[in-house]
């Protein structure tokens, strides 16, 4: 019988470990939102309708950090229409999950949902539709202590002091073609888009740091120059990139699922050899890090697409256009019209979102943030009524 060894020795260290390498990343998709983070009729919501009883979950779980308020949802999304008092709020369409967008969960219920959850946020702001004047503005509400419209107008709308956010994400997957507004043609329009906003966004507050997208999966036919144009542009004034990617496996191929940190592994080489090689283009001492900021390992059925490690996914098929598909709206005590958890395959999930930590801790001198999109649902599950501990 054949056995391993390992050997540890205290000389041959990689890199400090970061703690928000075991964050979690939320979006208003499904029933995380509307129904576990937000349902006034639920017994234990407080005056502002969040449920309290997540919100302790997650307290006593100590989830580190949350990327927040998304997603593909956040380049449509416009934060000044979700502040101030609910009647006054504007009503959207979300075109990136067809649904309708009341903003009953705003800007602040979200920040202060992190506060309650004991819980560092890395906020993302829509460079889709939004302008860099709509990112400066959001800091200086968010984080200016007074003496401003926009700062007062947070003092005014309940929260005297700031918010103190200190990671700002510069978009979501900005290379997406499923991304409204996406930047997928143009990535030096991107890079010097991301360069200006990371600027006038420290002028305003410059303790934070900001995180500027790179490829937002291997598979497209565009990584890596999509990256390396990025770059160029702007990385001398961002602190990190961020990476995403979502490993998937038939439900009879468990190996093939446990086998996805190849994947991951070879993402983030690519990424930081990018980054090194840019460093010394630009002649600059800088050593980027990076934030894989969105990820997941998860169980699918059989589809048309085979892509394996070197796949490589034409923009065209993420247009779809359907006259049928409605747009939906999504009451928080009413979870008959959104997806549900999976109800089997817990422990392989949990293996595969375990094998890709083990990737993010093998680069723990250069990853120094990661979010588990189902991280949330991990430490805390919940239903209409309940929250209880999932198996991870």
């Amino acid at each position: 019988m054949k056995q391993a060894k390992i050997t540890i020795h205290p000389d041959f260290t990689i890199g400090e470990i970061s703690p928000r390498l075991f964050g979690a990343f939320l979006e208003p998709i499904g029933s995380m939102v509307n129904g576990s983070m937000f349902n006034p009729k639920h017994p234990s919501a407080d005056e502002q309708g969040l449920r309290s009883d997540f919100y302790n979950a997650l307290h006593e779980a100590g989830v580190p950090c949350v990327r927040l308020p998304g997603g593909n949802f956040v380049s449509g999304w416009q934060w000044k229409d979700s502040i101030g008092p609910m009647q006054d709020r504007k009503a959207h369409l979300d075109q990136a999950w067809r649904q309708y967008i009341p903003n009953d969960v705003g800007h602040d219920e979200y920040l202060q949902w992190a506060e309650k959850a004991g819980t560092q946020t890395i906020y993302t702001v829509n460079l889709g539709t939004g302008t860099l004047q709509d990112a400066a503005d959001c800091v200086e509400y968010t984080n200016h202590a007074g003496g401003t419209y926009w700062s007062d107008l947070r003092r005014k709308n309940g929260h005297e002091k700031p918010y103190g956010v200190k990671t700002w994400c510069l978009g979501n997957e900005m290379d997406g073609p499923w991304q409204i507004a996406s930047w997928e043609r143009d990535p030096r329009g991107y890079g010097i888009l991301a360069h200006e906003t990371s600027k006038a966004m420290k002028w305003v507050d410059p303790s934070i740091e900001t995180i500027a997208c790179v490829s937002s999966s291997p598979f497209l036919s565009h990584y890596p120059e999509w990256d390396r144009k990025v770059l160029e542009q702007c990385y001398e004034t961002v602190d990190l990139i961020s990476l995403h990617h979502y490993h998937s496996a038939p439900p009879d191929r468990p190996e093939a699922l446990l086998a996805g940190y190849q994947a991951f592994e070879n993402y983030i080489n690519t990424e930081i050899a990018l980054c090194d090689y840019m460093k010394t283009h630009l002649r600059v001492h800088k050593t980027m890090m990076l934030s894989f900021d969105e990820y997941g390992a998860m169980i699918r059925p059989r589809g048309t697409s085979h892509l394996g490690l070197n796949g490589r996914q034409r923009a065209l098929s993420f247009y779809q256009f359907d006259p049928s598909k409605p747009y939906v709206r999504h009451d928080p005590d009413d979870w008959s019209t959104r997806r549900m958890p999976p109800s089997s395959g817990e422990m392989l999930r949990t293996l595969g979102t375990i094998s890709t930590m083990l990737v993010l801790l093998h680069h723990a001198d250069r990853v120094k943030i990661g979010c588990a999109t189902g991280g949330l649902g991990d430490l805390a599950r919940t239903d209409r009524e309940h929250v209880w501990k999932g198996a991870s």
